[in-house]
């Protein structure tokens, strides 16, 4: 675990007593842990590739092929 020293406005510490208590944490790097998990989760996911990304939407495009009864189905998957 890293420590650090920090210098934060007395609006941001007065969130961070918010949401300690609010989780019942038991200091503010636990709240400063959370909110950056948070953060984490809500902006920074990670971007996919361009191909991949086309795949996927080549995926979303295709139709299913119906059927009615699992007969039907294996007849269309045996061939």
């Amino acid at each position: 675990m890293v420590q650090a020293v920090i210098n934060i406005p007395e609006r941001a510490n007065r969130v961070l007593n918010v949401v300690k208590a609010k989780y019942g944490l038991k200091d503010k790097s636990q709240a400063i842990a959370l909110v950056v998990n948070e953060y984490e989760e809500e902006f920074l996911e990670a971007e996919l590739r361009p191909e991949y990304v086309e795949k996927l939407n080549k995926i979303r495009k295709e139709k299913g092929i119906a059927f009615r009864t699992i007969d039907e189905l294996r007849k269309i998957i045996e061939g």
